[in-house]
């Protein structure tokens, strides 16, 4: 079987902005967002400014880039769960894709410490997680008892746990890592149902 000109272009694609968007966060965790310049992360990629800007429209977009791609994968995680299961396991089961991402807990600490220290990537990074909710609710919608409202609730139940996410998150950052992440979600979670 012959695969398509235009499958092996678009699958080039992907890898080479997945490889520069992976030398733009390695030098943003050496050196800091605000202190490098796409002219560094496009010479460490070997790679012209221009090209790079075929890639990513923004010095922000290739930072949060990996968000798209966490979200995807979170989506295809949901996707798999039993359709009985109760819609908030389904999600921390899908949710725990995030700890499964390469990086050393250092580099990982670095790397968020950088999103929410700065505004522009923390609003993006906000923008980023709100695009999950449109990929992860129609896959809860179904688990969810049939009504008029079913739509509605799967978005605010979907909405709910990845505020939650996000809380534990900065927790998690402010703890430098001492507890880990789905622990603090957990917490966040139960305190939540509790409260209903």
């Amino acid at each position: 079987m012959t695969v398509p000109p235009s499958s092996i272009r678009l699958q080039t694609r992907a890898v080479v902005r997945s490889l520069l968007a992976q030398t733009a966060m390695q030098l943003f965790a050496e050196k800091g967002f605000d202190e490098t310049t796409v002219e560094e992360v496009a010479a460490a990629a070997g790679v012209s400014r221009r090209t790079l800007f075929n890639y990513f429209r923004t010095k922000e977009d290739l930072a949060l880039s990996g968000l798209s791609e966490q979200g995807d994968a979170i989506a295809a995680r949901l996707g798999t769960r039993p359709a009985d299961e109760d819609v908030w396991v389904s999600l921390r089961h899908s949710f725990v894709v995030l700890d499964e991402i390469e990086a050393s807990p250092e580099n990982r600490l670095e790397l968020v410490a950088m999103l929410f220290d700065n505004d522009s990537l923390r609003a993006g990074h906000a923008e980023k997680q709100a695009r999950w909710t449109d990929l992860l609710a129609p896959l809860i919608e179904p688990k969810l008892p049939a009504s008029e409202a079913r739509s509605f609730a799967a978005r605010a139940i979907v909405a709910t746990a990845i505020t939650c996410l996000q809380a534990a998150t900065e927790e998690w950052l402010r703890l430098r890592g001492s507890t880990p992440l789905f622990d603090l979600y957990d917490t966040a979670i139960e305190a939540i149902r509790i409260s209903n």
